[in-house]
């Protein structure tokens, strides 16, 4: 028996890896994120997989389900919105079956910022303008921020910020962030990427909180960093045919 913990990507069903989409298909449990997971990822699952919705379970309850398929031999597959490396709450999870000494795989999921990245139809990083991306949130009464990790510390680097789990301190993120970069920074908002009520806002660090729709909750994304709004960059030397380099025939002198 094993627990296969799946990032089932961003929302849409077909986002989902195909090696996540299988491990779906042939475990006959799945325990999902019911408050997050939409409801067509688990079309992928077999017709009699016994279907567990996590949203209103602790982990205690969690763990309790994991012992319960262990005793009768059956593989669960472990849904979570995302990809399992950030904010997954999987650490915990996959702590407790080490001290139980049941296995367990991790399959990543496409990320919620990837997906968002798409949907602005922007690449993060920009030739000469920005090569740096942090994904990083604001503190709240689930978890606060570690010392030194703070909006303002990563602003001074002058990276693309992706912000996670913030709409709902959206003044807050400006307020901070808008001495740094500036009234004229670009910002953009994507909130449920690839869902089919995906929402997209774009604007600057002086007005995207007059653009803000208050309806946008939770599932979200604040973007912010002058690669986004960058037209005029210089062309990657990838791509240069004047740039030599292994993949190419290197001129001999």
């Amino acid at each position: 028996m094993t627990v296969h913990f799946i990032g089932a990507g961003p929302g849409a069903a077909d986002l989902i890896t195909v090696r996540g989409r299988d491990l779906l298909a042939r475990c006959p449990v799945c325990l999902y994120a019911g408050s997050i997971v939409p409801r067509e990822m688990l079309d992928w699952c077999g017709p009699g997989t016994r279907l567990v919705d996590t949203a209103p379970l602790s982990l205690d309850d969690i763990e309790g389900e994991y012992r319960r398929a262990h005793t009768t031999g059956e593989d669960v597959a472990r849904l979570h919105s995302g990809d399992l490396s950030i904010w997954s709450a999987v650490a915990e999870q996959m702590r407790r079956l080490d001290r139980l000494g049941i296995p367990y795989t991790l399959t990543p999921g496409v990320p919620a910022f990837a997906a968002a990245a798409a949907a602005l139809g922007r690449e993060l990083t920009i030739p000469a303008i920005n090569q740096s991306l942090v994904l990083t949130r604001v503190g709240g009464r689930a978890s606060p921020m570690p010392a030194g990790e703070t909006l303002t510390a990563f602003a001074a680097t002058g990276a693309t910020l992706a912000i996670h789990l913030a709409i709902h301190s959206l003044d807050k993120v400006v307020a901070e962030l808008r001495p740094i970069y500036g009234d004229d920074c670009p910002v953009a908002i994507v909130a449920h990427a690839s869902w089919p009520n995906q929402v997209v806002l774009r604007g600057t660090l002086a007005n995207i909180e007059a653009r803000f729709d208050p309806a946008i909750e939770r599932t979200a994304i604040i973007f912010v960093g002058q690669g986004l709004g960058a037209e005029d960059f210089r062309e990657s030397a990838l791509y240069d045919p004047d740039y030599q380099r292994r993949f190419r025939g290197r001129t001999t002198l």
